[in-house]
């Protein structure tokens, strides 16, 4: 792959093309927006390019050749100057063995993948770049730590962090980088992406909506459907569930989605070797959470203008129902509760709890009429 071949992130692009084209490259980036949208990618062709021994330029716009032996390193995933920074590496620091991989990213990880290595000078390349993934994940320690390395790194080195939530990056960690937006992918762009991984027409564009933009999100989920998951049938079931919702029925649906959740992510685990497995449960779980917001948010929106770009465009009628039974401002309460959920998984509460309090709240008396 190459940048040219980077889709929907044309102005990011741009600021890259322009800072090598000044021979100003930035010591330190954020690489900012949703997940799923092209960020790692991005910050791999990136480090690609400025890895090359002999870049190409085309229309003037600079790209790696490909051919040379940092290329090829880079492509077989052994190139001595490439740093990927992820919390799954936890396990291989000093003091990791049988830990497991935590909710931040451990400062043990930053201290040692990258902290102790950006003095080094380049093995192969006439620069060294580290790509910290989930940059979100800093806690003050380990950003405080990092901070020296941002501010004063040797002229060889280049940090890249990818964040999807900006404002739990310090100030300080944010004052010294340039920051790269990326926006959301296009919806038909993404839709073309699942029908050629042989995604049927109406699952493709539910994914493709369901991810708002994120490509890297949509792909997981046809991923697992086609590895017999039944998302899109779990999906179909859940939200004829919600239409007939009643109070009396909240622990046997949250103890439903627990199973499909834990079925979910044992396809998943199958699929994604480099991702934890605790990772892998929360995101499971976060799926099913979605979807339930999306129901809602098309209820909402049925409420106050036509049904057009319903996400859930393939069950009106239960669509339909929920908006009998919450106007739009008990909607958006719903929404709320279901978005302090997904901060509860997030944080490792107990998913039983979650998914029980979620429900029942979700089913209170006097937010929804029972028929």
């Amino acid at each position: 792959m190459s940048l040219k071949e980077i889709f929907c992130q044309d102005k990011a692009i741009a600021i890259l093309q322009r800072a090598l084209a000044a021979g100003r490259v930035p010591h330190a980036y954020i690489f900012a927006g949703p997940e799923g949208v092209g960020k790692f990618t991005t910050a791999r062709e990136w480090a690609k390019l400025l890895l090359c021994k002999n870049p190409t330029m085309e229309d003037d716009f600079a790209d790696n050749c490909g051919l040379c032996r940092s290329c090829q390193l880079f492509e077989a995933g052994s190139h001595p100057d490439f740093n990927p920074v992820y919390k799954e590496l936890v396990e291989f620091t000093r003091d990791g063995k049988d830990r497991k991989t935590p909710v931040d990213l451990p400062i043990d990880v930053i201290r040692e993948f990258l902290i102790e290595k950006v003095p080094t000078r380049p093995t192969l390349s006439q620069r060294k770049v580290f790509v910290v993934s989930e940059a979100e994940r800093l806690n003050a320690s380990s950003q405080n730590a990092l901070l020296k390395s941002l501010e004063e790194p040797p002229e060889y080195c280049c940090i890249i962090l990818l964040c999807t939530r900006m404002e739990r990056l310090l100030p300080t960690t944010r004052s010294r980088c340039q920051i790269v937006r990326f926006g959301p992918i296009d919806e038909d762009r993404i839709i073309e992406e699942l029908t050629e991984m042989g995604v049927e027409q109406k699952q493709a564009c539910y994914f493709a909506r369901l991810s708002q933009g994120s490509l890297g999100q949509a792909c997981r989920w046809a991923q697992i459907e086609l590895a017999d998951a039944n998302l899109y049938q779990t999906k179909k079931q859940l939200l004829n569930s919600l239409a007939k919702y009643e109070y009396a029925g909240a622990l046997g649906l949250a103890q439903w989605l627990l199973d499909e959740g834990k079925k979910i992510a044992t396809l998943w685990a199958d699929l994604d070797k480099t991702t934890s497995r605790t990772d892998i449960n929360r995101r499971a779980q976060k799926t099913l959470v979605q979807i339930i917001i999306s129901a809602l948010h098309d209820a909402m929106k049925l409420n106050v203008i036509l049904a057009k770009g319903l996400i859930n465009f393939d069950q009106k009628g239960q669509i339909q129902k929920l908006a009998s039974r919450f106007n739009p401002e008990q909607a958006a309460e719903k929404i709320a509760d279901c978005y302090k959920t997904l901060r509860w998984i997030e944080s490792g509460v107990n998913e039983k709890l979650i998914f029980e309090q979620l429900l029942l709240n979700l089913a209170a008396s006097g937010k929804i009429k029972v028929y």
